[in-house]
This record gives C-alpha cells, structure tokens and sequence, in this order.
C-alpha cells in the first residue's frame, strides 16, 4: 500500500483518489476550502482522510490537482513541506477555447513548478492526458509522464501499474511541454467525433 496525498478536491483530484483507494491505497486530500476537502475525502471513502492545507503532506507521492493558473502559486505556499516529495502535477494550461497552451517550450506548468519547489522535490506531469470520466472507469489504462529523475519515474511507474494502468515514460522535465500539447490533442480527438470518452495510448 502506498500513502498519496492529493492538493485540491475537484473533480480529477476525486477521480484519482477513488481509483487509489479501491486499489488498496490510503488518500489524503487537502484544499483552501476544508469543507470542499471534507466533502472530496467523503466522496472518495473510508480510505481517505483530510490534511491540512499548507502543512507537510502524509503522501510521498503528491498530486496537484488544481487549475494551472494557480499551481504555482500553491506550490509556492506549501515551500519546504514538499521537500523530498515526488509532486505530480495534473494541469492543462489550455488558452480561453482550449485550441493551444499558453505556456512555451522550456516553461511549461511543471517546469515552472520545479523553479519554485524545493531542490528535493522531483516533480512531474500525468494525468493531462486522461479525460476524469476515463480515469474513474476502474479498467485498464495508458498514462504518460514525464519529469523528475531517473529512480522517481521508476516509483511513479510503479504505482501506477498498482492502478492497473500501463506507465508510459517519456522523459525528464523537458518532456511536459509536449505533455500540454498532447491534451489540446485529446481535446481535438473528443470535439471531432471521439467524444469525451475517449483515451490516449500506444503500442
């Protein structure tokens, strides 16, 4: 069993904690807003908990599961309590129709994240790429991620397999810019006749 603790209490970060916690895993969830925590911990079942926003996280994997326009910030806020975390960050950084990202090579949301995080926090991107009506569907599943060192895409792959999903590595910090592109991707995919139910992969 593994310990994540998951910053927000929307809908990805529900998604993921249910699918964690019916594999056998204990999820806390911590939010600005405690009652939206409480009702995310309640939703998600027995194995959740609430944590309190700001303090250090009980998880040594840690998702962000907030709007991209205010992930650094938060990371900028929880400072030395994410040192030694393995941080994953979930954000789509999608312009106002969803048709771009705002962000440019070299400077993605998890690389901004990574200048702002403690030096020993690996940080990583998943989960951009996996619609939450997808993700809640307990059957198997490609995820791709990207960042932190060598032995910490190893940990994350892991768990991940834990979730009956298939890890897909696809490099270090300089890989999540492509990350981002690849949801305007899926969103192109789900617009123009796959629909929201559909999912990225390989073979």
């Amino acid at each position: 069993m593994t310990s994540i603790s998951i910053i927000g209490a929307g809908n990805m970060a529900t998604a993921i904690g249910a699918r964690a916690a019916a594999h056998g895993h204990s999820v806390e969830i911590m939010s600005r807003d405690s009652s939206k925590a409480r009702a995310a911990a309640d939703q998600i079942g027995a194995a959740a908990t609430v944590g309190e926003y700001g303090a250090k996280p009980v998880g040594d994997i840690v998702f962000l599961a907030v709007l991209s326009a205010g992930a650094v910030d938060i990371v900028t806020h929880y400072g030395d309590a994410l040192a030694g975390k393995i941080l994953i960050e979930t954000t789509n950084p999608f312009n106002e129709d969803a048709s771009g990202v705002v962000t440019t090579p070299g400077n993605s949301i998890t690389q901004q994240i990574a200048a702002v995080a403690p030096e020993s926090t690996q940080v990583m991107k998943a989960f951009n790429t996996v619609f939450r009506n997808v993700l809640v569907v307990d059957q198997p599943l490609d995820v791709f991620f990207a960042g932190g060192d060598p032995a910490a895409r190893t940990q994350v792959a892991k768990f991940l397999e834990t979730l009956d999903m298939r890890p897909l590595d696809t490099g270090g910090l300089e890989s999540t810019h492509a990350l981002e592109w690849a949801g305007i991707l899926l969103m192109g995919l789900a617009r123009n006749g796959a629909g929201f139910g559909a999912a990225l992969g390989a073979k």
